[in-house]
């Protein structure tokens, strides 16, 4: 993609966009599509290949909420484990440690 197509806008701009009926967006288009439709394009787009099978079924929306800086330990090698996959490794110790959490809440309810 070229930088000369790239388009910014503040979320103020998108608003008043919307709100004058300048959006591109064909709702009426996007209203019609069925599931299967919406399966099809998806399969399609390689941007989404590793994500088609998998099962949004338990899917849950995670808001942002804002981090507590905090000093622990850990071992070496779990340390590693996680930077080794890269960028962000921080974010999915996090999201793995709130998984933990989430289940021990479930057990604890169910």
């Amino acid at each position: 993609m070229s930088e000369d197509n790239i388009v910014r806008y503040s979320l103020d701009e998108i608003r008043e966009k919307i709100a004058k009926g300048e959006d591109r967006t064909d709702w009426a288009r996007v209203a019609a599509l069925t599931d299967e439709d919406i399966m099809t394009a998806m399969r399609d787009d390689p941007d989404w290949a590793e994500f088609v099978d998998v099962d949004w079924s338990k899917a849950t929306i995670v808001y942002p909420t804002p981090k507590k800086a905090v000093s622990i330990r850990l071992d070496e090698d779990v340390i590693d484990f996680f930077k080794k996959s890269g960028k962000g490794y921080q974010t999915r110790m996090n999201a793995v440690l709130r998984h933990f959490m989430t289940e021990q809440k479930n057990r604890k309810n169910g």
